[in-house]
């Protein structure tokens, strides 16, 4: 008998914890002397023979792509200032999938802005709209003279970049004006550090404490993301140790320019940090930075302060700021208890006009929007189904006014048919709205969703449409059924083309397309039955059964009703003469039936597999007829 090979299989409840993203400081030193500035050394300082050279930043770097990292940010300190700068940028970037890069702008000149055009996030930080106060807040005479030419340099190169606004007291009153200058020169800006951290050596606090905008300001600027709770990873661990859930779940990591390694580049303890060049990139990830989880443990001045906070939710606070600040762990930061009260307020005022929830076939929908909701927003049709916001089951979509900025790679073309041309890249799908005319190349909506269509931005090319109000759809397609019909398979449901009712607490569903009838059903019923929808209904299984649920998107009669009621039958309609119901017990009829009733939308194997098995629970357990009829409306009779 032959040997035979076996594969033994485990099953793994995570993935390992690798790192993936790397944070590089490869100088402190800097050519500007900026009032704001934690960390910057004079670009002539003798610290200059401590940082680690090239070979070393060669050998880090592949010891941590061996681990894992295909992502690198360069940083500094000023990073243009190392006269390797452009060897040490070729090596990291031609090694890692991204990159992004923090410069002051002031030493690009040509060959900089040639090897920039290199693919990644190049951030140019910009603090005033003049040279008078952009020089105030630096320190440099000429340094805006100076950035505005690498801008030229970047620009003339074609090398794609972002405006980093650094706002402070001192250049605050130019602010709009910095806005207008940086969307002269790069369709991308952003804002940098709206808050000012303080320096861990103490010198120049004062100096940034006194440039640190009202916290009211603050917010503004850095407003809170709805789309999910941000400083929830850092309640959510009640541990006795400060920092056990950030490392827990942290796939980053920091090196400073002197070799020094650690989980976070806001850690400046020497004890909290691992030196390279005495141990190994492994030891510092597998045994160093796990170690450090259990370090810094919670205290009373702890407990009493942020850690029994009803404003912890809404903060920025982290051990790290209180270290920055105080020099300890547990130490609050009064100036972001401030600005913590200020995003509360605003969170509490943007859930009030900006979400909106509304529930369908027992799915609740989370609706936010860039803009705000008004009572004359959506139709009152889709009003009928508003709701609390409670439910289990819940998906989210976003309506955002600005375009995102398209990748030349969308990922792999799973379908093209306008409107709509689809992409699935990673694990999201990308929607794009195209023209009928095959030379129009011009992009209306765009919308990201995740895998499962449980959660999606759409990005909208207008704000017209939203402001005119009377929406007939909640993701302001032509229809909600692109979303809910493709989520519905993985809830044992599906959409049917049909009209419904409720007669005694019973959902009848009457099934065909356009000039079936459903319409003239629903008109003869009406002085007899609840109207769910006479065009398009949700049938969808429980643990007791298939329910009927109705839904917005009716034809000629525009009642409608969200339902829902236990599912006693299918009648599949036929025009006749005579007035008859015959019951179908041949379960391959029904599905044959049925399948051409579904409402699809873009489908899949998987799709297809899922809306398959529950149509075949369909034909076992609900009772399924032919209807014929005619207009004298005598079938109602027999119905009831």
């Amino acid at each position: 008998m032959q040997n035979q090979s076996y594969i033994k299989f485990k099953k793994i409840k995570a993935l390992p914890h690798l790192p993936f993203k790397g944070n590089i400081d490869i100088t402190y030193r800097c050519n500007n002397n900026c009032c704001h500035c934690w960390l910057n050394i004079p670009a002539n300082s003798q610290e200059k023979s401590k940082e680690i050279s090239f070979p070393e930043i060669k050998f880090i770097i592949d010891e941590a792509k061996s681990f894992g990292c295909r992502e690198w940010s360069i940083s500094g300190g000023e990073p243009l200032l190392r006269e390797d700068f452009t060897q040490i940028f070729d090596y990291i970037t031609s090694n890692s999938r991204r990159y992004s890069i923090n410069t002051n702008g002031t030493l690009i000149n040509r060959e900089i802005a040639s090897i920039m055009k290199k693919k990644g996030n190049k951030m140019i930080a910009l603090y005033g709209a003049t040279e008078e106060v952009h020089d105030c807040i630096t320190g440099k005479a000429a340094s805006f003279k100076a950035v505005m030419k690498g801008f030229k340099y970047l620009i003339d190169e074609g090398v794609s970049f972002t405006v980093q606004i650094v706002p402070m007291k001192d250049n605050y009153h130019q602010f709009n004006d910095m806005v207008k200058l940086a969307k002269s020169l790069s369709p991308h800006y952003r804002i940098g550090a709206p808050w000012l951290y303080l320096s861990a050596d103490k010198e120049k606090n004062n100096e940034i404490s006194s440039q640190r905008l009202p916290p009211c300001e603050v917010f503004l600027l850095d407003t809170p993301d709805m789309n999910r709770n941000e400083y929830e990873d850092k309640i959510s661990d009640k541990s006795d140790y400060l920092f056990s859930s950030c490392i827990k779940k942290r796939g980053e990591f920091h090196i400073d320019p002197y070799g020094k390694m650690t989980f976070c580049s806001f850690i400046k303890d020497r004890d909290l940090r691992y030196d390279l060049r005495k141990g190994s990139f492994k030891d510092c990830w597998d045994n160093f930075i796990p170690s450090l989880k259990y370090k810094i443990k919670t205290n009373n001045e702890y407990r009493e302060n942020c850690g029994d906070c009803d404003l912890r939710k809404h903060c920025r606070w982290c051990p790290a700021y209180g270290y920055l600040e105080h020099g300890r762990y547990t130490a609050k930061v009064d100036y972001l208890c401030k600005v913590a009260k200020e995003n509360k307020k605003f969170k509490e005022e943007w859930i009030k006009n900006h979400r909106r929830f509304y529930k369908c076939a027992d799915i609740t929908i989370e609706v936010d929007s860039d803009l705000p909701f008004t009572d004359n927003t959506f139709h009152d049709k889709i009003k009928v189904f508003q709701t609390d916001g409670k439910g289990n089951d819940r998906i989210k979509i976003k309506h955002s006014f600005s375009m995102p900025e398209l990748k030349e790679d969308m990922g792999k073309e799973v379908y093209r048919k306008p409107p709509w041309a689809i992409y699935r890249k990673n694990s999201s799908w990308i929607y794009m709205s195209i023209s009928p005319v095959k030379e129009d190349r011009n992009t209306g909506t765009v919308a990201v969703f995740n895998n499962d269509h449980t959660s999606g931005v759409i990005y909208n090319r207008s704000e017209d449409m939203f402001l005119e109000g009377s929406l007939q759809s909640l993701t302001l397609f032509p229809t909600d059924q692109l979303l809910l019909a493709r989520i519905l398979p993985d809830r044992e449901g599906f959409y049917l083309h049909s009209s419904g009712v409720v007669m005694n607490g019973k959902g009848f569903a009457f099934a065909g397309h356009s000039g079936a009838g459903k319409s003239t059903m629903v008109k003869m019923l009406s002085d007899r039955a609840e109207i769910l929808c006479d065009d398009r209904n949700i049938i969808r299984r429980h643990n007791d059964g298939f329910y009927l649920y109705g839904t917005w998107s009716h034809g000629e009669i525009p009642s409608v009703s969200p339902g829902p009621a236990p599912l006693r039958g299918i009648y599949f309609l036929e025009k006749s003469e005579e007035n008859n119901i015959i019951s179908l017990y041949d379960k391959k009829e029904i599905v044959k039936r049925l399948l051409p009733c579904i409402i699809k939308p873009f489908v899949t194997s998987d799709w297809w597999e899922k809306t398959l098995t529950v149509i075949e629970k369909v034909s076992s357990e609900v009772p399924c007829y032919i209807l014929r009829f005619d207009k004298s409306g005598k079938i109602v009779e027999k119905l009831l």
